[in-house]
């Protein structure tokens, strides 16, 4: 039953997402909800000007539906797990949500009122550590704990450390996953194999619940991928990847495994990265360059690879990261 409910997201996900193309995209186009390309940004993404954004809510859509449908049924037919583990659930969903919302007003903003930049940086943090704050207020109320596992090495109590450590490797993650969105199909790519390993690992960890979450993921962004791989038809926006950035935080401290992050999340680091050296550079050395352009897919994009090549090669050195953490957490379980 547990892999026909897991199997059964996935499913609905995916359908609900794909389907969901239909309509939403018309819509948006004649809401004139259009994305508007930066100056800054590669010359050839101009044509790329008014490809209808706030997509993400295709996927939010169907992995929020899968979820509601599939997990209490599974509860209903005999599916037992603790009370910590669903609170893990679906508060990471509401998580997930909840950042959804704040790239939805930055994007509302930015298309709605003509103003490119969105929500202020500062803003869009104080929002996002307060989301981040409230989903680990809710799991230590349901008697989450304070330790980090790292498998083959031990488990380490940090106490109240822990939660502002944990917050701020949330809000990290979030904004590496939005930096990771930037051409056509690779937020999704990327992010299809790290939910498939963290679903992996939850089955290891006989967690149902949230290997069914993270099938759900993936099925969405498979789903999505239908519309969105190169030439785009649709752009899931701030409103899509900082969800999915609130997604792969919930499954990895919802598995107790935050530090999988680091060879499954490899591509995301690589991204927000680059942003940071490239500003730093940038201004210890008055306006010089460490790439060519950053995030790191654009560098690569004006080194004359394709997004289809972009795609492809970063999708496989996330399989490669995320086959890399499911060994470390299958050796060290």
């Amino acid at each position: 039953m547990n892999a026909i409910l897991s199997a059964a997201s996935a499913v609905i996900a995916f359908a609900v997402t794909a389907l969901l193309g239909f309509f939403l995209i018309p819509l948006l186009r004649r809401l004139k909800f259009g994305q508007t390309i930066r100056e800054e940004g590669p010359k050839w993404h101009q044509g790329k000007q008014g490809t209808p954004t706030m997509g993400g809510l295709m996927f939010i859509a169907g992995i929020v539906l899968a979820v509601c449908v599939c997990i209490p049924l599974g509860y209903g037919l005999g599916l037992s797990e603790t009370g910590l583990l669903k609170v893990k659930l679906f508060a990471g969903l509401a998580m997930a949500v909840g950042f959804g919302a704040i790239g939805f007003m930055d994007d509302f903003i930015g298309v709605v009122k003509k103003r490119n930049l969105g929500l202020t940086e500062r803003q869009k943090l104080v929002l996002q550590f307060a989301v981040a704050a409230a989903y680990l207020a809710t799991v230590a109320l349901a008697g989450g704990g304070t330790e980090v596992t790292i498998p083959l090495i031990g488990r380490f109590q940090l106490g109240w450390a822990y939660y502002p450590l944990a917050a701020v490797l949330i809000v990290g993650l979030v904004n590496a996953v939005n930096f990771t969105d930037g051409i056509d199909g690779l937020n999704s790519t990327v992010s299809f194999f790290v939910f498939l390993a963290f679903s992996v690992c939850a089955v290891f960890r006989s967690m149902t619940g949230l290997s069914a979450l993270g099938l759900a993921a993936a099925g969405g962004c498979l789903g999505f991928l239908l519309w969105n791989f190169h030439p785009a038809k649709v752009f899931m926006g701030d409103t899509g990847s900082l969800f999915l950035g609130g997604m792969v935080a919930a499954l990895a401290f919802g598995v107790d495994l935050p530090v999988l992050l680091l060879p499954m999340g490899v591509i995301y680091w690589a991204e927000i990265l680059s942003v940071v050296l490239q500003v730093a550079y940038f201004k210890h050395t008055h306006g010089k360059r460490l790439f060519k352009m950053s995030p790191i897919h654009h560098h690569f994009e004006m080194c004359g690879w394709s997004e289809v090549k972009i795609c492809t090669v970063f999708g496989l050195v996330t399989l490669l990261g995320s086959a890399l953490g499911v060994l470390w957490a299958a050796i060290g379980a």
